[in-house]
């Protein structure tokens, strides 16, 4: 997420009231997670396993719990809790805006394009030419829709991201203020939800179809003509290259990347990053052709142990 205009190390830190370790005038762009920093970025960390990554990241302003020696042309800003300050410039930097309206004022919305009796499109969304959005679909604020979109009843794109932290007193969010992206031609079947980004996009590329009642996780990036069929659950922070298809009920881990041209057969539980180009089946994955050669081994050992007997 970058900031509407450049930012300094002292404004931020007055907006989270913490000590820094830098130039006054040290340029802040924006706000991201580890995987996904730049740059002027701003990276948060809390845990000790995770120190050394978020200081050798991209990001160049680091937010951080510990007095630290500050890298080479970077900076730190110092908090007793990583965690909320984040949530402190997501709040300060992209607040929740009420909406009045089943239509916001805001949205731009294309030539020939269609929107169905009782949708909600929030602030700032964009909507291309010639798209269909059927009934009761709900458009969070800031999607932005490419051309020739269908999007079919009851799917709802922007949902907060399912990121919390564990307290003594319960669980913490953490507040989402990235965005969900669709591309050009792309279909999202009935009953589908898209989380958006923590702080970063969630993308569906150009031509993929998906079905009915499928989950796509914040800061996934789903690639270009990929098919993934319905009850197919993705966790955060996927990333399925160009021409993935994924039969029903396939369900991802986070953090990992699915190849090109991969197939994943229907209940897979993929545990991995696998490569492209294979046909993938079980839990844990595995490359269909080895799992099913294992499943006809085991149909085989009530014969094998009348034979040993």
């Amino acid at each position: 997420m970058k900031f509407p205009q450049i930012q300094t190390l002292k404004e931020i830190a007055n907006i989270i009231d913490c000590k820094y370790v830098g130039d006054d005038n040290f340029a802040v762009l924006g706000m991201n997670e580890i995987h996904v920093v730049e740059f002027g970025d701003i990276v948060f960390v809390d845990h000790p396993k995770y120190y050394d990554k978020a200081l050798q990241s991209a990001a160049t302003i680091i937010l951080i719990n510990k007095n630290v020696d500050c890298p080479d042309g970077k900076a730190l800003l110092i908090s007793d809790d990583p965690f909320r300050d984040f949530n402190k410039l997501t709040h300060y930097f992209r607040p929740f805006q009420v909406s009045n309206n089943a239509i916001s004022a805001s949205a731009k919305i294309g030539h020939s394009t269609i929107i169905q009796p009782n949708c909600f499109v929030g602030n700032n969304v964009i909507i291309g030419n010639n798209c269909l959005i059927h009934s009761n679909v709900s458009i969070y604020d800031n999607t932005i829709i490419g051309n020739n979109v269908i999007i079919h009843a009851g799917t709802i794109l922007g949902a907060d991201a399912f990121y919390y932290k564990k307290r003594p007193d319960g669980y913490d969010q953490l507040i989402s203020g990235g965005r969900v992206i669709i591309e050009n031609n792309v279909g999202i079947g009935a009953l589908c939800t898209i989380d958006k980004g923590v702080t970063g996009d969630t993308t569906i590329g150009e031509g993929t179809k998906i079905d009915n009642q499928v989950h796509v996780g914040h800061d996934t990036i789903i690639g270009k003509k990929c098919l993934i069929a319905s009850q197919t659950g993705i966790a955060g922070c996927v990333i399925i290259e160009d021409e993935v298809t994924l039969w029903g009920q396939v369900g991802t881990t986070s953090g990992i990347t699915i190849g090109s041209k991969a197939i994943v057969m229907g209940q897979t539980g993929v545990t991995k990053s696998i490569q492209g180009g294979k046909s993938y089946f079980g839990t844990p994955v595995q490359e269909s052709r080895e799992k099913l050669k294992q499943l006809a081994n085991i149909k085989r050992i009530p014969e094998i142990l009348n034979k040993l007997k």
